[in-house]
C-alpha cells in the first residue's frame, strides 16, 4: 500500500518528539502529562501510518531512526509556523503585547541582560524571557525553536541562521597577580605547556576557541579542572589553582588591578565578535524584531571596552 502521511495528528507528532527528546516513553508521558500506555498507542498509530520504524532503543535510550529524524525536522517546522501564526494573530487583533525568548551564552551575561533591561523599560507591554547557557544550549534552543534569538559568538555552522555583529569580544589568559608569569612582559605560547589550565566544559565557545588557539601553537595544555562557571574559574585562578583562557568581558577591572593579571601572551588577545542570531527560516514577529533591532542599534553602549 502506498504511504500517505497526511492524516497524522499534531498530537502524534508531539508524542514522537517527546519520546526522542526525553529518551523514554515514561519520561515523555511525564512531560506531556499523559499515561505511558497513551504514549505507546500514539506511537504505534504514527508508525502504522509511516510504514517505517521511527525509533530504536539503544544503550543511550530511545533514539530516532532516519525516518524518525525526518519527521522530527518536519515537527520543528510545524511548531515554528504555529508560533509565528499565534504571534501574527495577536498582531492582527491589535495587541501590542507579545513574548520574546532571548538566549544568551553565559559569557554574554555580563552585558546582555542590561540591554534587555533597558529595552523592557521602553516597551513595558512585552514579556521577555531570558535563557542563559553555553554555546551548545543556544544551538539546541534555536534548532528546536525554544528561543527566538540568541546572543552568542561565532554563528553555528550547522544551522541556517541570520547573524549580525553587535560588538567585539576579546579573549585572554589570566593568572593570579602573584603567579610567576604575571611579572613577565612577553610570553610565547610554548612557555605555557606545563601550566595547569582551568577550563570551561565541552560545548562552551570559550573552550573551543582555547583548543583552537593551542592546536595552532602546537601545544596540548594541561587540563587541571573543568568548571562550568566563569565566576568560579576566576576565583580558582585567584586561589592559585591554575591559569585560564577566558573572555575579557568576564573580568572586572577591579579584579585585574587587585587579584588577577592578564598575561601578555603572543597572539592574544583573540578578538571575536558578539552576534545576534536567529533561524533564517523563522519569520520574526514584531516583538522579536524590536528586540533584535535594539541589540543591533544599542549594544555598542553596553559591551565592555576592555583595555588589554
Amino acid at each position: 500500500m502506498k504511504q500517505d502521511f497526511r492524516n497524522v495528528t499534531l498530537r502524534q507528532l508531539r508524542v514522537l518528539a517527546a519520546v526522542v527528546r526525553t529518551g523514554s516513553v515514561t519520561a515523555a508521558a511525564q512531560r506531556l502529562n499523559v499515561s505511558p500506555p497513551a504514549i505507546t498507542l500514539q506511537m504505534q498509530l504514527l508508525q502504522d501510518q509511516a510504514r517505517l520504524p521511527l525509533i530504536v532503543r539503544s544503550a543511550a535510550g530511545t533514539v530516532a531512526t532516519d525516518a524518525g529524524a525526518e519527521i522530527l525536522r518536519t515537527i520543528d517546522q510545524i511548531e515554528t509556523l504555529l508560533e509565528d501564526c499565534n504571534a501574527a494573530l495577536a498582531s492582527i487583533a491589535g495587541s501590542h503585547r507579545g513574548s520574546v525568548t532571548v538566549g544568551v551564552v553565559s559569557t554574554a551575561k555580563y552585558f546582555a541582560p542590561r540591554v534587555l533591561g533597558d529595552f523592557a523599560r521602553i516597551h513595558p507591554g512585552l514579556e521577555l524571557r531570558l535563557v542563559i547557557g553555553n554555546r551548545a544550549d543556544m544551538i539546541n534552543g534555536l534548532q528546536h525553536c525554544e528561543i527566538d534569538i540568541a546572543v552568542m559568538g561565532r554563528p553555528p555552522e550547522e544551522l541556517d541562521v541570520n547573524a549580525t555583529v553587535i560588538g567585539d569580544h576579546p579573549h585572554v589568559i589570566i593568572a593570579a597577580t602573584d603567579h610567576p608569569l604575571a611579572t613577565l612582559t612577553a610570553i610565547e605560547p610554548a612557555r605555557l605547556k606545563d601550566e595547569v589550565f582551568l577550563v570551561r566544559e565541552p560545548g562552551s565557545g570559550t573552550r573551543a576557541l582555547m583548543e583552537k588557539f593551542f592546536a595552532e601553537a602546537g601545544i596540548a595544555p594541561r587540563i587541571g579542572m573543568q568548571i562550568s562557571s566563569n565566576e568560579t574559574i576566576k576565583q580558582a585562578v585567584i586561589a592559585g589553582l591554575g591559569i585560564a583562557f577566558i573572555s575579557g568581558h568576564t573580568i572586572d577591572s577591579s579584579l585585574v588591578s587587585q587579584s588577577l593579571s592578564i598575561l601578555p601572551v603572543a597572539g592574544l588577545p583573540i578578538i571575536r565578535q558578539w552576534c545576534i542570531v536567529h533561524l533564517r527560516q523563522r519569520r520574526l514577529m514584531p516583538a522579536v524584531q524590536a528586540v533584535r533591532d535594539f541589540f543591533i542599534a544599542e549594544s555598542a553602549h553596553y559591551v565592555p571596552d576592555i583595555k588589554i
